[in-house]
């Protein structure tokens, strides 16, 4: 008997496990193994404080991150007071599955099939060796089998409703620096001919390149979208090592948990960011609140308590995910929005307040007339009331 079995071992699963496992906690992982999830690899200085990351994961780090408007414009935000660090899923994702394995978590190889309550409660997997289904008894589940999630549409009401953002990106060889391109930066580029609603990228990972995009339109075709994306920055004669697509949630659940012993964390609850698809540091957020729910429920026996995973995270994190949303529904709707957003990332309060943010994960209280000054030139900019300065 487990006290919790956790199914999907991304960065939100492994963290369950890890946290459940080093509490003493009896915990089963299951992941299918495998399968990469396409993302660009950033994770900020928080999140390698928060659950222990050392600098040796890094396949680099970025001092600047340079916008690109549809119309060619470019400006460069230098990151001051810190960095983004760059990590590959495919070493990422196995080292923390690791991490859980070394303290004490049991790792199951297989595909969720179904939660089982004829006699108890027990999670049937299949087993990828032999292909026999296989029974884990358990007292609770974790489900952070990602986006679409098996568990989330079996158990949880709501979880089929999740809006998505289909991403694609090509893991290339990294070319040397050059006048398009710097291995210690990365681009973000807002054009509705690389993606109508979303953004595209060019993220460096020491020797390697995450080339990509995302959009909510079905009728995108994203693998010539990124062909056009790697034409445009330079990139075209590259050597393609590895490509990955994917769906990303991009709006919170309601509800995480069934009320009896199911709880959903990371992408399978939708907490990835809003306007960034920012989703290793939420998910790994995601994963840890999620198994500080299920301890409550196994010290309390109540399963009410599974409710907490989502009540913490969005007590610490809902204001910084409405804010993305306002500023995703404000300016990713045209290429005219569009510019006017890369305009505004001139201004050097926009710079800093932005990255701040993204560093530490919390919208900076300590400057009232910075984000009094942000607000007036936002509205200027979306009524196209834009000074000389930034046209």
């Amino acid at each position: 008997m487990y006290d919790v079995v956790v199914i999907g071992g991304g960065p939100c699963g492994a963290t369950a496990a890890h946290d459940l496992a080093v509490a003493g906690r009896k915990v089963a992982l299951i992941d299918r193994e495998g399968r990469i999830k396409p993302c660009g690899g950033a994770i900020p200085p928080r999140l390698m404080r928060d659950f222990d990351i050392g600098e040796d994961q890094l396949l680099t780090k970025v001092n600047t991150a340079r916008m690109i408007s549809p119309t060619g414009r470019k400006v460069d935000i230098p990151i001051e007071n810190g960095y983004v660090g760059m990590v590959d899923r495919k070493d990422f994702d196995p080292y923390l599955r690791d991490r859980a394995r070394n303290a004490g978590a049991d790792y199951h190889v297989g595909t969720f099939v179904r939660v089982d309550r004829q006699d108890g409660t027990a999670v049937v997997y299949r087993d990828k060796d032999s292909g026999e289904e296989r029974s884990l008894p358990t007292k609770f589940v974790i489900g952070a089998d990602g986006a679409k999630s098996k568990v989330g549409r079996a158990e949880v009401p709501g979880a089929d409703k999740v809006p998505l953002v289909f991403a694609y990106h090509e893991i290339i060889s990294a070319p040397p620096k050059t006048d398009v391109y710097d291995p210690e930066r990365c681009d973000v580029i807002y054009d509705g001919a690389i993606s109508p609603d979303f953004y595209g990228w060019v993220f460096p990972h020491g020797g390697t390149t995450s080339v990509g995009m995302g959009t909510e339109d079905p009728d995108v075709n994203l693998k010539d979208a990124t062909a056009a994306l790697r034409e445009a920055s330079g990139l075209a004669d590259c050597e393609t090592l590895r490509k990955e697509g994917a769906p990303i949630p991009l709006k919170p659940m309601d509800r995480w948990d069934n009320g009896q012993d199911v709880v959903l964390a990371g992408d399978a609850a939708g907490v990835v960011a809003p306007s960034s698809g920012e989703g290793i540091y939420y998910a790994m957020a995601g994963g840890r609140v999620a198994a500080t729910a299920v301890q409550a429920a196994l010290v309390s026996g109540k399963a009410k308590d599974l409710q907490l995973a989502r009540k913490m995270f969005m007590k610490e994190h809902k204001t910084v995910f409405r804010v993305l949303r306002a500023m995703q529904d404000a300016y990713y709707k045209s290429d005219n929005r569009r510019e006017r957003f890369v305009s505004l990332c001139h201004d050097i309060d926009v710079q800093r307040l932005t990255f701040e943010a993204y560093m530490n994960k919390e919208l900076v209280k300590a400057k009232p007339l910075a984000h009094l000054k942000i607000g007036v030139k936002n509205v200027a900019h979306l009524l196209g009331i834009v000074p000389k300065a930034y046209v």
